[in-house]
């Protein structure tokens, strides 16, 4: 692990200007992911900002009907919580998915969303990735890539988005509240906060240097029955081959959202309007223009399949 400064910060804006006025700062909260990719000196970041003391740690109702979670609520604490577990169940049914209990007791909001990928290449620092080191090249083009993206990937990058509760998130349309530097607030779309590798597949989301998740918002319930459908290698410890986040109403209708398959937790609106005819429609035109290589193509009659689990499964309750 490389020398690193640190602090602790004792406001959002005071932590925010912190990491601002250095170009090598990161937030530290739980570190559940940060710290173990500086132990592999993959992220050398020169100066922690401790934001654990933060007072972000709430949930709480919005005028709106929905809930405002703080960005430093546990996994744990969140996937407890009666009213998450109640109206949102697709969060809570993806959080516990996601990881060990250890894991989510430190686990943070704003950590979960923040994680890496998981590819190898991007893991391995004696192999190019343009994730890891931009312009390096990407030696998952070429190599053995059944983990990793389907669509939505470049010539520079075919990563994937790890995690499980932004894809239950994204069925949800959560937003993701900040704070930037300057001290102004800013309200990002959570459709909106993760990005495609392109050009750029060093970076992975909408955040400015600096600029500090305070809270992620749910807006009013959507009711109908909620489904989390994990389809993965082992039984538990490992991420999704494929999975499928899904709220159905009972006249056919329905949201879902796809993880496993991009750099981004995969949600095209306008494939919804295929649930009435089944899963395979509704594949069919969220995969449109899917890319798989040599090893992954399986992903896509996998998510078929899984989506026909989850709608079988949500019918028959």
């Amino acid at each position: 692990m490389k020398p690193f400064t640190y602090e602790r910060a004792r406001t959002p804006a005071e932590a925010a200007a912190a990491v601002a006025s250095r170009p090598g700062a990161r937030f530290l909260a739980g570190g559940t992911n940060l710290l173990d990719l500086m132990k592999l000196e993959i992220e050398t970041p020169q100066h922690l900002v401790d934001v654990q003391d933060l007072k972000l740690d709430g949930i709480a109702p919005t005028k709106e009907g929905g809930l405002r979670i703080g960005a430093l609520v546990t996994n744990t604490a969140l996937a407890a919580d009666l009213r998450v577990r109640r109206d949102y169940a697709v969060l809570t049914r993806a959080i516990v998915a996601g990881a060990s209990g250890q894991l989510r007791n430190k686990a943070t909001t704003a950590g979960n969303l923040l994680q890496r990928t998981r590819c190898p290449y991007f893991y391995d620092t004696n192999l190019p990735c343009n994730k890891r080191k931009p312009g390096s090249g990407c030696a998952a083009i070429g190599g053995v890539s059944r983990q990793l993206a389907v669509i939505g990937s470049s010539d520079q990058c075919i990563a994937t988005y790890p995690g499980d509760m932004a894809v239950a998130l994204r069925v949800l349309d959560a937003t993701v509240e900040t704070v930037r530097p300057d001290g102004t607030a800013r309200t990002i779309p959570i459709a909106d906060f993760h990005r495609l590798p392109g050009d750029t597949p060093h970076i992975d989301n909408a955040l400015q240097h600096g600029e500090l998740i305070t809270a992620v918002t749910l807006p009013r319930p959507l009711g109908g029955r909620h489904s989390y459908h994990k389809v993965r290698d082992r039984a538990s410890y490992a991420f999704a081959l494929v999975s499928v986040a899904a709220v159905l109403q009972k006249d056919g209708t329905g949201r879902v959202a796809f993880g496993g398959v991009a750099a981004k937790p995969w949600r095209i609106e306008a494939a919804e309007a295929e649930m009435p005819r089944g899963a395979a429609a509704v594949t069919e035109r969220a995969f449109a223009g899917a890319r798989p290589t040599h090893d992954n193509g399986f992903k896509l009659p996998l998510a078929t399949r899984a989506l026909a689990a989850t709608i079988a499964e949500g019918t028959s309750a």
